[in-house]
């Protein structure tokens, strides 16, 4: 189950405004990203909210992308997870993110990444039950 889970939130978005207030063209972005990228879309849920933005989800054979807008403060966040099972998804990761990047065209961006299902040093077992608290400081 390791893999790379990128979460991030687009500020001051400059891309298309109906990539931030239409579903069915977010969608489209998404699929298109994740396609691109080499990652395998399996299903979709997408939801046009009225009057404002759009929230929606693929489910990735690799593991899913989860995406919201908000066009009145010209912003997105999203999470991008990619398991590496069968191969390193990193790259694919990277590429679909780099093509949310170029079509929402941010000038402001907070990113985490959380590289998941490693065992850390200094993590601590109790009761077969691994557990590590992570403290991120922007």
């Amino acid at each position: 189950m390791n893999g790379l889970h990128i979460l991030a939130e687009f500020h001051d978005c400059a891309g298309e405004r109906r990539l931030l207030q239409d579903a069915d063209a977010l969608a489209a972005l998404c699929r298109d990203a994740c396609s691109g990228a080499g990652l395998e879309v399996v299903a979709a849920a997408f939801h046009q909210f009225p009057g404002a933005g759009a929230t929606g989800a693929l489910v990735l054979a690799e593991s899913h992308l989860a995406i919201h807008t908000w066009p009145e403060l010209d912003a997105a966040s999203f999470d991008l997870y990619v398991c590496n099972h069968s191969r390193d998804n990193r790259a694919a990761a990277e590429a679909a993110y780099d093509s949310l990047r170029a079509a929402l065209r941010p000038r402001r961006i907070v990113r985490r990444e959380v590289m998941r299902g490693e065992i850390a040093p200094g993590a601590n077992a109790t009761d077969g039950v691994i557990e590590r608290r992570l403290t991120t400081i922007d």
